[in-house]
């Protein structure tokens, strides 16, 4: 009798133990969702303070004192009914980001917006937001837009979107809008779930860094001879974020 009642304790303590392992995977699981993007604010606001030379460290800006606060925090004349250049980079687009660095009543708020123009056959080239999903609307023109989804399917998901059409890309994703009509422009507003979603174009990033990734790693990485990589590194990486 003693032997039978150790093995259903044991039994239990294993149950027990069990259940603890998957309560606590469960927990894990949710911090690792509440942590996904920007968190929520714990107040009505948290204007950033970019004044402030308070030695803190926190994931966005100081806050200033409520009492301090006033509509002009949260307002900017940012003109984006108004078109913008895109005669002054290759790729023909311009991107009018409106983040935290622009209006400090954002700080904490997980949201932004950016006007995006594009040349006729102008592009917004591949590039990721590693801290945002954009879900963008078209305003005027015709885009054709694409994103590749991870290792390793790297499945490339792409549509044709007129006037009025709305599409998402997916956080962390490599994606694109170019403008196919080679006689009109085109113009789109995008909304992003980040008061700072940056912002990481693939070509700038991998051709153009400061100082240049060695060619012997980029050859061996895309399979070219090193004075392709030469060539690629030699161009001018200009920047369509403003």
């Amino acid at each position: 009798r003693s032997t039978k009642h150790s093995y259903f304790q044991q039994k239990e303590t294993q149950m027990a133990s069990s259940s603890y392992v998957l309560l606590f995977a469960l927990l894990a699981l949710a911090s690792w969702q509440a942590i996904a993007s920007d968190p929520s604010p714990l107040q009505d606001f948290c204007v950033a303070d970019n004044s402030s030379h308070v030695p803190v460290l926190v994931n966005g800006f100081a806050c200033k004192d409520p009492k301090d606060v006033k509509a002009e925090d949260f307002f900017l004349a940012a003109k984006l009914d108004m078109p913008r250049d895109t005669k002054a980079n290759k790729v023909g687009s311009n991107v009018t980001l409106i983040n935290v660095m622009r209006i400090p009543g954002l700080n904490t708020l997980g949201i932004s917006l950016a006007r995006i123009d594009y040349a006729p056959l102008g592009e917004n080239p591949p590039h990721t937001h590693p801290r945002a999903t954009e879900i963008l609307t078209v305003l005027e023109g015709t885009l054709y837009v694409g994103f590749v989804t991870s290792n390793p399917d790297n499945k490339f998901l792409s549509k044709v979107l007129n006037k009025g059409n709305v599409f998402v890309f997916p956080e962390g994703l490599i994606h694109f809008q170019f403008n196919p009509n080679p006689y009109k422009p085109a113009v789109a507003i995008a909304a992003l779930s980040s008061q700072n979603p940056g912002a990481i174009t693939i070509a700038n990033a991998v051709f153009g860094s400061k100082p240049a990734i060695p060619h012997d790693v980029l050859a061996k990485a895309f399979q070219v001879e090193k004075k392709t990589v030469d060539w690629l590194q030699a161009q001018f990486w200009a920047d369509n974020q403003n």
